[in-house]
C-alpha cells in the first residue's frame, strides 16, 4: 500500500472546534483569566486614585500644620510687642510694625494700608486679652476678612521669600 492511499491519521477534538468537549474548559478558562485582568485594572485604578487622595490629604495637612505655626509664631512676638503698650492705640501700632516686620515691607501700597489697618484690631484685642478674651475672634475676622478679599490665606504671604539686597559701598 502506498502512502497516497492510506487514510489520514485521526486528529483530536481541539478548543478551536466548538463542538469540541475541550471547548467548555477552554472558555472557561478564558472567562477566569479574563476576571483576574479586570481585577487588576480595578487594584490598579483603586491604587492610583489612593495615592492621588493622600497626596492630596498629605498637602492639605502640611498647609494647615505650616499656617498654625505661622499662626503661632506671629500671635506669640505681637503678645512680646503688645504688653508693653500703653493703650490698644499703641498696641495696634505696634502690631503694625512687627507686621510690617516679618513681612518685609519697607514701602507701602493701598493694599498693604488695608492689611495693615484690619491688622491692628487683632493687636489691640491681644492687648486687651486680660479684660476681655476676644483675640482668637478679632484674628479669625481678620484671616476670613483676608481670605475674602484676596481669595487666599493670609498665611501665604510668609511663603515668599524676599531676598536680602546686597550693601553696596561707593
Amino acid at each position: 500500500m502506498t502512502q497516497a492511499h492510506q487514510a489520514p491519521p485521526e486528529t483530536p477534538a481541539t478548543a478551536a472546534d466548538p463542538s469540541s468537549p475541550l471547548a467548555a474548559p477552554a472558555a472557561a478558562r478564558l472567562a477566569f483569566l479574563s476576571a483576574l485582568d479586570a481585577a487588576k485594572r480595578v487594584a490598579d485604578v483603586a491604587e492610583t486614585d489612593f495615592r492621588r487622595e493622600a497626596a492630596a490629604r498629605t498637602e492639605a495637612l502640611a498647609v494647615a500644620r505650616a499656617h498654625a505655626y505661622r499662626r503661632a509664631d506671629l500671635m506669640t512676638s505681637l503678645a512680646a510687642m503688645v504688653a508693653d503698650a500703653a493703650d490698644a492705640e499703641m498696641a495696634g501700632a505696634a502690631g503694625q510694625a512687627l507686621l510690617r516686620a516679618r513681612l518685609g515691607w519697607s514701602d507701602d501700597s493701598e493694599a498693604r494700608a488695608e492689611v495693615l489697618a484690619k491688622f491692628a484690631p487683632v493687636a489691640a484685642a491681644l492687648f486687651a486679652a486680660d479684660a476681655d478674651p476676644a483675640p482668637a475672634a478679632a484674628l479669625a475676622a481678620f484671616e476670613d476678612w483676608y481670605l475674602a478679599t484676596r481669595q487666599t490665606p493670609f498665611w501665604y504671604l510668609f511663603e515668599h521669600y524676599i531676598p536680602d539686597t546686597p550693601l553696596v559701598d561707593f
